[in-house]
């Protein structure tokens, strides 16, 4: 099951279906260009969103008083950058350290902050992911590609509508001498999720 296989084999959500049902009518129609479509989940899924939240994490790497800051109060920090918005009000960030990896999971639907993350990748929804990140999260991270020293401590958080995370991953080494806009490129949304780690430096 690499990458949690994206093979769950779940069964769709009510809004799934319904949204599925609408793309089938749109795009019989005429109305929807399939490709145009898959482009801009796409772009929201892995681009807009992510890049948002990379820029964080690498302000968060270069300036100690924001990265204070937003350990301190998330929601307001993130905003100060631009980056607020529905899903977003109630944001915690937790941070990776040599001796503690947090990994985010909701275990009841997919609550997920799209301010900084964009939309949720569809294993973030299924529920084998939901389930396994609870009851075996260094499983889940090894799926990933994640193995982590056996001395390190995992702690999921489990997002709900009122209170949402974005893991603030640890600066890779070899990085001392990049700026912010370097930096950035290094984040991926699964580091900010937990489920990954941030690129190593070319």
């Amino acid at each position: 099951m690499r990458r949690m296989a994206h093979d769950h084999g779940s069964a769709l959500s009510d809004v799934e279906v319904r949204v599925r049902a609408l793309e089938t009518v749109l795009t019989a129609k005429g109305y929807v260009e399939p490709a145009a479509l898959d482009e801009l989940v796409e772009t929201y899924e892995t681009r807009i969103g992510p890049r948002n939240g990379a820029r964080v994490v690498a302000r968060a790497w270069t300036d100690p008083d924001f990265r204070a800051w937003l350990i301190e109060d998330g929601s307001v920090a993130v905003a100060a950058l631009g980056y607020g918005g529905r899903q977003g009000e109630h944001l915690r960030v937790v941070e990776n350290t040599q001796q503690v990896h947090n990994l985010v999971v909701c275990t009841l639907c997919s609550c997920y902050p799209w301010p900084v993350l964009g939309l949720p990748p569809v294993w973030y929804k299924a529920p084998p992911y939901r389930a396994r990140a609870v009851a075996d999260p260094r499983g889940v991270l090894r799926d990933f590609g994640v193995e982590l020293p056996a001395d390190t401590e995992i702690r999921v958080w489990d997002s709900t509508a009122e209170l949402r995370y974005l893991v603030l991953p640890m600066r890779p080494p070899g990085t001392d001498g990049m700026d912010e806009d370097a930096l950035s490129q290094l984040v991926t949304r699964d580091a900010m999720i937990g489920a990954g780690l941030p690129l190593a430096p070319s």
